[in-house]
C-alpha cells in the first residue's frame, strides 16, 4: 500500500496495476461505490500523477513494473527514504537518481527551504513539485517508461556541469564481491556521472537487494560514502561491509 493515498485509492491502483485500464462502471462495480464516487477518486489520483483518465475509464500514468515496485517494501523503503532526506541541509544542491526508494526522498524533503534538486527521475520531479519551497532542475535525455528515467548523453552532459554536495543513488543489486549492479547500462552510467559530480555518494537500498546482481556492474561499494538500508539486513553483511570501511547505516 502506497502510505500517503487511502485504501480506497490503493485499491484502484492495485486494479489497475493489474489489468493496465479499467472502466469506471467496473470498478463502481467491483468496489461497490457509485460512479459519482469513483470518478471523484480517478480525479484525485490524476491531479497527482497517480493515472491518466480515459473515455469512461483511467489507465495507468507509469509503468507497470514501476507501480508493482512501489507497493513493495513501501515501510522499509519510507524509513531509509526519510533517514537519507536527514542529511539534507536547507540550501543544498543535492542530486537524487531514478528509482522507487531514492523518489521518496523528495517527499521527505517536503518543509526544508532553498533545496536545490537535480535528477534524471520523473516520479522524483512528482514528488518534489508539490513542495514551493524545493527548486528542481531536470537532465533531460531519452525517457525510459519502465523506469520513469531520463538517460543518455543529454542526461550525462547535464549532470557533467554540475556539482553538488550530496547525491543519492540506488541499486538493483548490491554485494561486497560485485559492488553495485543495475540492470539497465544506461542508469549505471548516470550513477557514475552523478558520483563524479558530488562531494558525498549515498546509497539507498533496501536489505532484499543485498546479494542480488544485476546484468551491469556500477561501482565498488568502496567509492561511495555512506550505505542506507533497513534493519533486515543481514548482520553477518553488515559487519563484513563494515570491517571493509564501508558506512552503514540501517533503519
Amino acid at each position: 500500500m502506497l502510505n500517503e493515498l487511502n485504501e480506497r485509492e490503493n485499491r484502484i491502483l492495485k486494479i489497475l496495476s493489474d489489468r493496465g485500464g479499467v472502466s469506471v462502471s467496473a470498478l463502481s462495480t467491483e468496489l461497490g461505490l457509485s460512479e459519482v464516487t469513483i470518478r471523484s477518486d480517478l480525479k484525485n489520483l490524476e491531479e497527482r500523477g497517480y493515472l491518466n483518465r480515459t473515455r469512461g475509464g483511467a489507465a495507468p500514468a507509469i509503468h507497470r513494473d514501476i507501480m508493482d515496485r512501489q507497493h513493495e517494501r513501501i515501510d522499509e523503503k519510507n524509513r531509509i527514504a526519510k533517514a537519507a532526506a536527514e542529511l539534507v541541509r536547507e540550501g543544498d544542491v543535492i542530486m537524487i537518481e531514478a528509482g522507487t526508494t531514492t523518489a521518496l526522498i523528495a517527499k521527505h524533503l517536503v518543509g526544508k527551504r532553498d533545496v536545490h534538486i537535480v535528477t534524471n527521475s520523473t516520479l522524483v520531479f512528482a514528488y518534489a513539485r508539490l513542495s514551493p519551497t524545493l527548486q528542481i532542475t531536470m537532465t533531460g535525455g531519452e525517457f525510459r517508461r519502465h523506469t520513469e528515467s531520463l538517460v543518455g548523453p543529454l542526461a550525462l552532459d547535464t549532470i557533467g556541469k554540475l556539482n553538488v554536495r550530496l547525491a543519492f543513488v540506488g541499486t538493483d543489486g548490491f554485494s561486497l564481491e560485485r559492488g553495485m549492479t543495475t540492470h539497465l547500462v544506461e542508469g549505471a552510467e548516470i550513477v557514475k556521472a552523478m558520483k563524479a559530480h558530488a562531494q558525498t555518494t549515498v546509497l539507498v537500498a533496501d536489505s532484499s537487494k543485498y546479494g542480488k546482481i544485476g546484468f551491469a556492474s556500477v561501482l565498488p561499494l568502496t567509492k561511495v560514502d555512506l550505505i542506507i538500508s533497513d534493519t533486515e539486513l543481514d548482520p553477518r553483511a553488515k559487519r563484513e561491509l563494515e570491517e571493509s570501511n564501508i558506512e552503514v547505516r540501517t533503519v
